[in-house]
């Protein structure tokens, strides 16, 4: 299992809540997973990501963080990540009118076309609050069983879950600031 989050935390009951997705601040992904320039530069493109979110107003839900980002892929397939898999999960803005232009603005962050080549993010999205039908959950149960595995060899694996929070944005990319620094320092 070296190189990949648990699905289940080792040592826990199988029946245990303490399991993927882990809810995790974004500082501590930035903490984990800025180990090298190619993964300094895909985390701040998906703080940009992010912050674009928080722009539209969209700053209550949370985010599905995997791919071969949240793996040592470096040693696993001796590659660098290309990027960041997330699905967002997110409420439309209170008190803004829901206007054609807003809801473009949305559905480009939700869209890979879109912010792949712009945040390095492979970018996916779930509107939270609306009704809950069969296809609500096929699509959940899509994103859990797409990434509780590894593509390669079908291995268990685990992903995280991010908070939107623009207020701890702010300290992750401070955070991420100084560990820039560091790098290009050695």
């Amino acid at each position: 299992m070296a190189g990949l989050i648990p699905p289940i935390r080792p040592g826990v009951p199988g029946h245990s809540a303490d399991r993927s997705p882990y809810v995790v601040d974004i500082s501590s992904v930035i903490l984990r997973f800025a180990t090298t320039p190619k993964r300094i530069q895909i985390l701040k493109g998906f703080l940009e990501f992010r912050q674009n979110f928080y722009a539209l107003g969209v700053i209550d839900g949370f985010q599905w963080v995997d791919g071969s980002f949240c793996q040592d892929i470096e040693t696993i397939e001796s590659r660098d990540p290309g990027d960041i898999d997330v699905v967002t999960f997110f409420y439309t803005p209170q008190g803004v009118d829901l206007t054609a232009e807003l809801i473009e603005s949305i559905t480009n962050l939700l869209n890979s076309e879109y912010t792949k080549p712009r945040f390095n993010v492979d970018a996916y999205g779930m509107q939270l609050g609306t009704t809950f039908t069969a296809s609500t959950v096929q699509t959940l149960s899509y994103w859990y069983s797409m990434w509780s595995h590894r593509k390669s060899d079908n291995m268990w694996k685990g992903f995280v879950q991010v908070p939107l929070s623009p207020t701890e944005d702010k300290q992750a990319i401070i955070e991420l600031n100084k560990i820039e620094i560091q790098e290009e320092m050695q």
